[in-house]
């Protein structure tokens, strides 16, 4: 059963919507406190995110942005602002729809399972899951979790790009410069302590495998992901 999650401040719309969107029988999960609606969002793992624009603290386009720097999950904004500019900087953003108040709730639903169907159905491109492996370290680039024997950790996109760039080459030094290159576009604009924090929180996702210092800095070179050959 897909999820739904809804990030709407109007307690009537939200509750309107809610039992709409069950009657069709989806799972609904709504957003109470507005400042932490990303984390709402990592906990839930939603199917598809039903945003409003206009939100306490901060709006829903940087709430658009944030989702989309760790998820592909369709987003489709409700909202009172229903000027084109709106609707431009909500698909410039990252939504993939937009559906101005007062909305349909028929259109809703409709626009719901078009957005479903495009990404997990009949519409969904078919493509295989990428998948590295060395020895008992398995990495899912798309779904951005690593796992070792039963127990696994999510990483957020820059951890599973690094973590990625470690595994295609173990057991050997992969150079700061490629890394940087790996992790951002533009890498004259990053500090270079920013690196230093992503691999100390890949660091940090692999202890909690019990991998203990499998992830080591070569003074003056970059990292090398050194895992031990199991015994038999």
């Amino acid at each position: 059963m897909h999820q739904i999650m809804i990030v709407e401040d109007d307690p009537k719309i939200a509750m309107l919507l809610e039992q709409y969107i069950a009657k069709y029988g989806y799972q609904t999960a709504r957003t109470e406190d507005f400042s932490q609606v990303l984390e709402d969002f990592k906990r839930w793992h939603p199917d598809l995110v039903l945003l409003d624009v206009n939100l306490p603290k901060f709006d829903g386009f940087y709430w658009c942005r944030q989702i989309r720097l760790i998820s592909h999950c369709p987003i489709l904004f409700i909202s009172a602002r229903g000027s084109k500019m709106d609707q431009v900087m909500a698909l410039e953003n990252g939504a993939d729809d937009y559906i101005p108040k007062p909305f349909d709730a028929d259109i809703v639903i409709a626009k719901i399972r078009s957005q479903l169907r495009r990404a997990y159905g009949s519409y969904a491109p078919k493509m295989e899951e990428r998948i590295l492996t060395y020895q008992d370290l398995t990495l899912y680039p798309e779904r951005m979790e690593l796992v070792r024997h039963d127990q696994s950790v999510d990483l957020t996109k820059k951890e599973a790009l690094l973590m990625e760039a470690l595994l295609k080459r173990p057991m050997r030094v992969v150079n700061r410069g490629q890394l940087l290159e790996k992790l951002w576009d533009d890498q004259d604009f990053v500090d270079d302590n920013t690196l230093n924090v992503y691999v100390a929180r890949v660091r940090k996702k692999l202890n909690e495998l019990g991998l203990n210092g499998v992830l080591e800095t070569v003074r003056g070179a970059g990292y090398r992901l050194r895992l031990e050959e199991e015994e038999e």
